[in-house]
């Protein structure tokens, strides 16, 4: 890390302490946008598209490749990347805490990217792109999953995510302030930074060996590890659909991922399904766990 990283880390370690969280960022307001985006089941189906784009970064890429246990523990890593991310909306004074802890967790990951570039990945560029990418796949997606968004709809998912980013540490000087500028800033790292990367390749394949899953009750894992060999191809069949059908297609066509007229139709097809059974679900089913308790609790202060 350099002596000017160094000085901001320990200034943005020192303010919190001599607060005590009182300069905390806060979580997005509960009944925004994201309040009821990223707690939906559907959601799940969003965030490969999410990981890809964020590694089709040169430096994001080359951290992940190096740094990342996603090859040998992808059910672990999932899993610390979903509690994460529902800590950053439904969290509470939680929130701020996980962006702290997230911070110190990336303050040694450096090394050379695959472009022969010295990178870290606190540094502001590279940190701020991995969270940029979820406005434009939440955006996308919620096309099919659930529904488009309205132009005021767009903008509050926007300054939402934008709070997201400030509880991560991100300045606003390192992330467009509005919808408006957001856009340039895609098109221009589409246009002169993203590729498709070793990490990118292994995420979209559907010959990589990837290990049962480790968690859940005892009976379903050993079952699952006995029909694996018949499980894993089409589920990562699946993967890759969902993963570059999701993506917004500017990035994909950026990224170089093929997609056909065929597999838009039975996208569609696939999430008209969604939105039609999801909505008719019970509350339980319809939510992620954090979402639901979130939900709930808000649900008794206003009654």
């Amino acid at each position: 890390m350099s002596g000017a990283e160094r000085a901001t880390e320990h200034a943005f370690d020192h303010r919190r302490h001599r607060t005590g969280g009182a300069d905390d960022p806060v979580p997005p307001p509960p009944g925004g946008v994201l309040w009821s985006l990223s707690g939906d089941v559907r959601a799940l189906l969003m965030l490969p598209a999410a990981l890809t784009l964020q590694v089709a970064h040169p430096a994001v890429g080359a951290g992940v490749d190096e740094h990342s246990v996603f090859r040998t523990d992808p059910w672990g890593r999932g899993e610390r990347s979903l509690r994460s991310l529902q800590l950053w909306v439904y969290g509470g004074a939680e929130a701020a805490e996980e962006g702290r802890r997230l911070r110190v967790l990336h303050r040694t990951i450096r090394g050379t990217d695959t472009r022969g570039r010295p990178y870290h990945a606190l540094t502001p560029a590279n940190y701020a792109w991995v969270h940029a990418t979820g406005f434009p796949v939440y955006r996308h997606a919620a096309r099919y999953l659930i529904r488009p968004m309205t132009p005021a709809q767009e903008s509050a998912l926007y300054r939402e995510w934008l709070q997201v980013g400030r509880i991560l540490g991100i300045h606003d000087r390192d992330m467009p302030q509005t919808v408006e500028e957001f856009w340039p800033y895609w098109r221009k790292m589409l246009a002169e930074e993203v590729e498709a990367t070793p990490v990118v390749r292994e995420l979209v394949a559907t010959d990589q060996p990837v290990p049962p899953p480790d968690r859940g009750p005892w009976p379903l894992r050993i079952l699952l590890r006995a029909l694996w060999p018949v499980v894993l191809p089409p589920l990562a069949r699946f993967r890759r659909f969902v993963t570059i059908g999701l993506m917004p297609p500017d990035a994909r066509a950026a990224i170089g991922l093929p997609w056909t007229a065929a597999q838009e139709r039975r996208l569609r097809r696939t999430c008209a399904v969604l939105r039609a059974v999801v909505p008719a679900l019970p509350e339980r089913l319809r939510y992620l766990p954090r979402a639901r308790a979130a939900r709930a609790a808000e649900a008794r202060r206003n009654g």
